[in-house]
């Protein structure tokens, strides 16, 4: 079991769904190295991925704002030239 893992998570997640432990760890890893990001992190990756569909950047920061809303990692609200700032430096 990984250090982060908790026994407790991973015996409830079991209990909840039925799965054999190596797989409930297994989903938990999966999880959380999904959402293990940072918030400079997440808004460079996405920024970028963003951009490559061929948004552009005022339609991005409004993206980028309303989805770190959502995410589980506790952002502060960041203006548009914050994450400006977080993309170009």
């Amino acid at each position: 079991m990984s250090s982060w893992t908790s026994p407790e998570l991973v015996r409830h997640l079991v209990a909840s769904t039925g799965l054999p432990a190596s797989v409930a760890e297994r989903v938990l890893a999966d999880v959380i190295g999904y959402f293990g990001e940072t918030a400079e992190e997440y808004v460079r990756r996405r920024h970028a991925e963003l951009k490559r569909r061929g948004r552009r950047n005022p339609e991005i920061w409004r993206s980028l704002a309303a989805e770190m809303s959502g995410r589980p990692f506790t952002a502060p609200t960041l203006s548009e030239r914050q994450l400006r700032r977080i993309v170009y430096g």
